[in-house]
């Protein structure tokens, strides 16, 4: 008698994952209305005027001996 009620339960979740990925799937994109971009790199690399930050790198710290 178990078993038949948790087949039942079983068949229930099945139906209602089933249920929920039909009705609340997401619309497809539509890929036609993207533009096509394109950037110059040469241009980006010609600027030097970026900002830039010193760091004290300590990746290595080697001991002088004891």
């Amino acid at each position: 008698m178990r078993a038949y009620y948790a087949v039942t339960i079983v068949a229930i979740i099945l139906v209602g994952l089933g249920l929920k990925l039909f009705v609340f799937s997401a619309p497809e994109a539509d890929a036609s209305v993207v533009e096509s971009f394109s950037m110059d790199i040469s241009k980006m690399q010609e600027n030097s005027n970026l900002p830039t930050q010193k760091i004290h790198d300590m990746t290595f710290i080697y001991s002088d001996g004891d």
